[in-house]
């Protein structure tokens, strides 16, 4: 079965809790496979010219695809550890000084930034279906009326190990190559190890292209927003680099608050109330409700309060719930979610997200897409208990592949020769973070970004049909971030009747343009 687009990645991300072995002897092979590139230890780019025509305005810009090469610490300052890619778009005529730059990366961990580049705000944007598979070739590569190169530059950056994105291992001796090679994964790919790489480039990129004066943004999706708390915190506080912003999209700051896998995770029963608004939504999208209703947002209201109130309250009670309670709570949860009652009383009132795909629409042995939950496709075991694979990553990822190494090659003029990688090759991502083991927790980080630099403001956007982080959820973890009541005004939301990709949904993308655009003009500080 194909790799799963951002899916599997961030699934990993989920689950993984121990180290994976790895034959030494494997390792050794593929350093001696490897041999010392000479290209990735030196910065590469290639400079191209073109225009885009955003909401009727036409820009010009220069395109820069290139590598910056990233180093190590102390001792080792002056030793290659990644040779980072990346895709700038500069607005041609413009003082950089007066001119914002925003930073964009999607998350895996270990993803290439080819979703946020070629489907949201980029100025070429991939053609794919509303909520139905893509047809194979030829794809349609369009001008992007909603890029974000009205509001502000913008710098799409490939994860380490993914896109033309490379760890160095540059020692000529194969040995000391593979060990090298070890020591670069067990470093980088790793909660603050990435956080790292993006700080050590972002200012690498500023001094690169004088940008230390520019109005700063960080955009992130799914992983990508736990990146940008940890590296908003690395930037403002080891780095001295205040932010203008940070815009969140498909957030996931806790991971104990995942609807994926909580069953893993006895006694924690939040994951299951937070995420019962998006099995409400998918539900009404489907109609799949016994009642459907009128409209869609004043009946998530009504959900998120019973979530937050007699939903919680039952699964906090445990065994200690009677019974008729708990019959009045699955009667409940059927007219929320449309799962039978009796199904809902067999998984005791809790149901995982993997459940509900493959339950929703268990009738016509449909499986229900995990990303973007209007998604749908042919169940591959109907008799499974929770979903197999993703419909919605299977309906777009060979159209956006596909695009992007065209684009990057006939129209940037980069990557002759070279494999774009759509996920870095991770055996283990080390969840340690900040010296303590356990489940990623990086509200902290944020916060301590946030009050460090008070005048950081934070924009949160969500899809009501994201099953991999639910909005509820995220919601949830803002307004329990550890900061001053004083600074929550610094947090905007956005919500969108789309999914994981909330762009993937043409209105929705024009309004996250519009939404993001209006954000960076409000906090850019320009006079």
């Amino acid at each position: 079965m194909r790799r799963l687009a951002l899916a599997a990645a961030l699934a990993s991300a989920l689950i993984s809790t121990a180290a994976f072995s790895h034959d030494d002897k494997q390792d050794d092979a593929k350093a001696k496979a490897d041999a010392p590139d000479a290209a990735l230890v030196k910065p590469q780019s290639s400079e191209t010219e073109g225009s885009v025509t955003v909401e009727g305005k036409r820009i010009d810009y220069k395109a820069v695809a290139g590598t910056l090469v990233l180093h190590g610490k102390g001792d080792k300052e002056n030793e290659p550890t990644v040779s980072m890619f990346y895709t700038a778009y500069f607005k041609k005529g413009v003082a950089p000084g007066s001119r914002p730059v925003t930073f964009i990366y999607n998350g895996g961990p270990g993803s290439a930034t080819v979703w946020l580049h070629m489907g949201a705000f980029g100025p070429k944007r991939v053609v794919t279906n509303d909520d139905t598979h893509t047809p194979a070739a030829p794809y349609g590569l369009v001008n992007n009326d909603y890029s974000l190169l009205d509001a502000s530059d913008l710098v799409f950056i490939d994860a380490p190990g993914a896109g033309f994105s490379r760890l160095i291992a540059d020692d000529k001796d194969p040995a000391k190559r593979a060990d090298q090679m070890k020591d670069r994964k067990k470093d980088i790919y790793s909660v603050d190890g990435d956080g790292h790489a993006f700080a050590q480039f972002i200012t690498q990129f500023l001094s690169k292209y004088g940008r230390w004066n520019s109005p700063k943004y960080l955009f992130g999706e799914s992983y990508g927003t736990t990146r940008s708390a940890v590296l908003a915190n690395d930037l403002e506080n080891e780095d001295s680099v205040d932010l203008n912003g940070v815009i969140l999209l498909s957030q996931i700051l806790n991971f104990d608050n995942s609807i994926d896998g909580p069953e893993r995770n006895p006694g924690m029963d939040l994951p299951y109330a937070l995420a019962l608004p998006t099995f409400a939504a998918t539900a009404y999208y489907h109609h799949k409700l016994p009642q459907q209703p009128a409209a869609l947002e004043p009946f998530l209201a009504e959900v998120e309060q019973f979530a937050a109130g007699d939903y919680a309250s039952a699964l906090f009670a445990g065994a200690s719930l009677d019974a008729t309670r708990k019959q009045a709570i699955a009667e409940k949860l059927h007219q929320y979610t449309g799962l039978p009652v009796a199904y809902l009383l067999k998984a005791d009132l809790r149901v995982t997200g993997g459940m509900f795909e493959h339950e929703l629409q268990t009738d016509g042995d449909i499986t229900t897409g995990r990303l973007d939950s209007r998604f749908s496709g042919p169940s591959i075991d109907p008799l499974s208990k929770s979903s197999e694979y993703d419909p919605q990553s299977s309906a777009i990822s060979s159209a956006y592949v596909a695009v992007f190494n065209d684009y990057v090659r006939q129209q940037l003029k980069f990557g002759k020769n070279q494999t774009y990688r759509l996920f870095a090759d991770i055996d283990d991502w080390g969840m340690k973070h900040d010296g303590h083991d356990g489940a990623m927790n990086v509200m902290g980080d944020l916060a301590m970004a946030m009050k460090t630099n008070p005048d950081l403001k934070v924009f949160l956007n969500g899809g009501y049909y994201d099953l991999a982080t639910p909005f509820y959820a995220a919601k949830y973890e803002m307004d329990h971030l550890p900061i001053p009541d004083s600074l929550q005004k610094n947090i905007s939301y956005a919500w969108y009747p789309s999914g994981h990709m909330v762009y993937a949904h043409t209105a929705s993308l024009k309004t996250l343009h519009d939404n993001v655009a209006k954000f960076i003009q409000a906090t850019d500080n320009v006079k």
